[in-house]
């Protein structure tokens, strides 16, 4: 377990504290030997960022909504590291008014915007990352069922989320020549800043752990698991999938 990320190097992208997604991940993968980059997308989530890591280990800001930003971010992360082997992408934004009440009152502009951060950074940033990708390289986004089943005031993002993983199987082809990978993993319901944007997350939360075989819900720890397992040489038979780490949730 210690080595099996050993040597390679991951840029995580999405960490905003301990409860982040993102920050299972920095963990699993941590556990197995990956050296971590992170991203941060301004100077207020970098003072929360600071809090959880190793002062010695590189974070670089990155705003995924600026095209220019991004190749800066990965031009910089070559300068200092040299090849990566590694992205994880977990981030997701939507305005609160395209996370409640019914669908056809979302606002266009929020439409665009969810769709910008949600989406179409995913593309923006594999873009920006294969030119310093080592071949056997992976990428890796999170994902939710709201992509694919009407989940209540998930709205707007579960269109976003529809077309991040569309994203994945385009990209999944297009990265294949420089063997590189691309994969999603659909997280169940977790408690994290940006769920809790969503109206009523507890009880969606609370539904989703009746809705697991074990009535459990799942956690920041076995998503990151997972993603790390898509870093590591184990899963080089594994590209444009969408992987649920959800608790049996989708089951029902």
């Amino acid at each position: 377990m210690e080595t099996l990320l050993k040597g390679k190097k991951i840029v995580l992208m999405g960490v905003v504290n301990k409860s982040s997604i993102a920050w299972g991940c920095a963990t699993a993968m941590k556990k197995c030997g990956a050296e971590i980059i992170y991203t941060y997308q301004n100077d207020r989530v970098k003072k929360q960022l600071d809090k959880l890591i190793d002062p010695t280990e590189l974070t670089v800001q990155c705003d995924v909504s600026n095209d220019e930003e991004v190749a800066t971010t990965f031009a910089e992360i070559h300068a200092k590291v040299g090849n990566i082997d590694g992205v994880v992408h977990s981030i997701a934004f939507a305005p609160k008014e395209a996370l409640e009440g019914e669908i056809t009152e979302a606002p266009r502009d929020s439409f665009k915007v969810a769709h910008d951060v949600s989406s179409f950074s995913l593309i923006a940033v594999a873009r920006e990352a294969r030119k310093y990708m080592n071949e056997g390289g992976s990428i890796t986004t999170l994902t939710y069922i709201g992509s694919s089943r009407a989940v209540n005031n998930y709205n707007i993002m579960g269109l976003a989320k529809a077309s991040l993983e569309a994203a994945v199987r385009y990209l999944a082809v297009d990265l294949a020549k420089q063997d590189i990978r691309v994969n999603a993993v659909s997280s169940g319901a977790i408690k994290t800043l940006a769920s809790s944007g969503i109206k009523g997350f507890r009880d969606l939360l609370d539904e989703a752990a009746e809705r697991t075989p074990a009535n459990k819900q799942v956690t920041i720890e076995e998503v990151g698991n997972t993603v790390a397992f898509l870093m590591s040489d184990l899963s080089t038979g594994l590209t444009g999938d969408l992987i649920y780490v959800d608790k049996g949730t989708h089951l029902s």
